[in-house]
């Protein structure tokens, strides 16, 4: 019975693994795909090689975007963008989600169902009403402009998750701190802000990550190359007759860099900030 049951473990754990290969082989093809795409010489895009490594491997393409081509201005850009939509998020969502969860007030429930209602709607419909009021306000061909849009889109979500966060926090710590002297504020930003860290590293990756590889409303808004962004950068490889491929490529996995570094360095408070912040959201 004993050499049974260790049977059917080993068989179970073998299938497990040889599913969960299977499922890593399909994530990291199209990595290995890019990876070659960028090592080629040329603007090749297909290839009837299965090798690991393409003949004639070059960098020839990393040296294109930084010595012929203003890769380091977009870089520069969407890197200053995503910081302050990221800076923005975590301030206007952390005081909100709060206000939400502590506070009574009159059309508290009216405002929690408005943030809802607007994840239901794709940016691409917001984008006409969103340009008239940039032009009435002055700000198309701005980084403002911008900022102001990817805030927006990035907030609703970031206040539902701070909000079910805090909800899991007991309001009697908050109190035992006021008995003790210390005003709302102080109880907030010194003793509910930090137990909250896990729920602020969500909501800082999911505004950055709405910043960093957004194309469609760059596009509408970035009007000179001197402000585009990395998407908008990465765009200018398409000519009407070509594509520049190996540039497509190298650019991408450059671009993708940060996002993962990013990934990995919060990876130990992104599980409990996505499950805990829905226990009463």
């Amino acid at each position: 019975m004993a050499v049974q049951t260790k049977r059917s473990k080993i068989i179970q754990q073998t299938f497990t693994y040889a599913v969960l290969t299977v499922f890593v082989v399909i994530a990291i093809f199209p990595i290995w795909q890019v990876v070659n795409i960028s090592l080629r010489p040329g603007d090749q895009l297909l290839s009837t090689s299965l090798e690991l490594m393409p003949k004639n491997a070059t960098f020839d393409n990393y040296v294109k975007l930084f010595t012929e081509r203003d890769f380091l201005r977009w870089m520069g850009n969407s890197a200053f963008v995503s910081l302050a939509v990221t800076i923005t998020g975590v301030v206007f969502a952390s005081m909100a989600g709060y206000g939400f969860s502590r506070f009574k007030f009159f059309g508290k429930n009216m405002g929690l169902l408005s943030l809802l209602t607007t994840q239901m709607f794709p940016a691409t419909m917001l984008l006409l009403p969103m340009y008239i009021m940039l032009i009435n306000l002055g700000l198309i061909n701005t980084y403002l402009g911008v900022i102001i849009v990817y805030s927006a889109t990035a907030l609703p979500f970031c206040i539902w998750t701070m909000k079910g966060y805090y909800d899991t926090i007991p309001p009697t710590l908050e109190e035992a701190a006021r008995i003790d002297g210390a005003s709302q504020f102080y109880a907030f930003y010194k003793i509910i802000l930090p137990l909250a860290a896990p729920a602020l590293v969500i909501t800082a990756l999911f505004s950055f990550m709405t910043a960093w590889s957004e194309y469609l409303v760059a596009a509408q808004i970035l009007q000179e190359s001197l402000l585009w962004t990395l998407p908008l950068g990465l765009k200018s490889f398409e000519a009407s007759m070509s594509t520049e491929w190996g540039l497509y490529g190298a650019a991408s996995l450059i671009v993708m860099i940060p996002v993962v570094i990013l990934f990995l360095a919060l990876s130990k408070w992104l599980v409990s900030g996505l499950t805990l912040g829905s226990v009463k959201g």
